[in-house]
């Protein structure tokens, strides 16, 4: 089936999801509107290039009719003109049309818990985590997107042990999930005397948050304990369990949360987490079990791939999965990462392309 068959077929879907979405009983079924919802907002970027790419077919064949029928050079002149520009144009929206109908996961749609841990390298790791931390939440706060801190445990010389937070917004998951995966820094520590650079480490974990339809949680799999909070917040933490711990038995994940203002709000947050790493420990087996049939850019769920590097004496940083290396370090750890997660977006969705081809 060629490109114009294919928009065709994917008209008559975006008619029939337009024709679902205005049914009045379809208000009862609040998930199945989000599900429809979603669809006619990816088949409505197909529809609008689908029109760009008939109205640039329909310029192509009238140049090709006046330069095969006019008899005037100068008419002929400018209708060469014309191919020679609407050809690339075409060239250029095809690519972006059949990366437009590459399957979506349906989960980068979804909002995501974002998680950073120290790893190796001491306190300077677990300062390096929460310049981590800063940059992403910049990158969240210039995309409009929101965030909550579910937990943090801070570290002996500042920084963080580990931290997570909460974030939403559109397409969360899918933009973010590029980052999960070890990232290392190289500089001088302030406590170094003798001016050597060191390697440090943390690892970045990114979560498609998983809701109740996704994972069911029983009871009887989750043991609660509480215990009194550690972190900042004065005399009310000291003198009341607030934090909450939970272990849920059939995976042996453990979530601490200690950050909120009551056990009630802490032991909310804790499910939070524990159901998306739930959700994760299952997509990682999945994916484990495919990984052999398709290589793919992103972290399968192996937190221990090293994925980039901040060189700070050199100002660079370098995305080891697509060899992408840039001179802005300052500006990337003040949140200008985006670059990063674009490129490998790009080269993803190129892999999948010659995948599907067959190549």
């Amino acid at each position: 089936m060629d490109l114009q068959h294919k928009l065709d077929a994917i008209h008559v879907r975006y008619v029939e999801v337009n024709d679902l979405l205005i049914q009045p009983e379809l208000a009862a079924d609040r998930q199945r509107f989000i599900r429809l919802h979603r669809e006619y907002k990816d088949l409505q970027a197909v529809m609008e290039a689908r029109q760009r790419y008939g109205e640039l077919l329909g310029r192509l064949a009238e140049a090709k009719e006046l330069q095969s029928n006019e008899n005037d050079p100068e008419m002929r002149e400018m209708a060469q003109g014309e191919l020679e520009s609407i050809q690339p144009a075409i060239e250029a929206l095809e690519i972006e049309i059949q990366q437009l109908l590459i399957p979506k996961d349906p989960e980068d749609a979804k909002d995501a818990v974002l998680e950073v841990r120290a790893g190796t390298g001491g306190d300077e790791a677990g300062l390096f985590a929460g310049e981590l931390l800063r940059m992403y939440v910049r990158y969240l706060e210039e995309h409009g997107w929101t965030y909550e801190l579910l937990s943090a445990t801070e570290g002996a010389a500042g920084g963080y042990k580990e931290a997570s937070i909460q974030v939403r917004g559109e397409d969360v998951y899918g933009t973010l999930k590029y980052e999960s995966g070890v990232h290392r820094v190289q500089r001088v520590p302030s406590t170094e005397s003798q001016g050597r650079v060191h390697t440090s480490a943390a690892t970045v974990a990114v979560l498609p948050e998983a809701d109740e339809l996704d994972v069911q949680i029983r009871d009887v799999d989750i043991r609660k304990d509480t215990f009194r909070s550690s972190g900042a917040g004065g005399q009310h933490v000291n003198k009341t369990e607030s934090g909450v711990r939970l272990t849920h038995f059939p995976t042996g994940i453990v979530v601490e949360c200690q950050d909120g203002r009551s056990q009630h709000q802490n032991y909310d947050r804790a499910l939070t987490v524990l159901r998306a790493r739930i959700w994760d420990k299952a997509r990682a087996a999945r994916d484990a079990e495919v990984a052999e049939k398709r290589k793919t850019l992103v972290s399968t769920g192996d937190r221990s791939a090293k994925i980039r590097t901040y060189n700070f004496p050199q100002g660079r940083v370098t995305d080891h999965r697509i060899g992408l290396t840039l001179y802005n370090l300052a500006e990337v750890m003040n949140g200008q990462v985006g670059k990063f997660m674009d490129e490998l977006r790009l080269a993803e969705n190129a892999e999948r392309l010659k995948e599907g081809s067959g190549e």
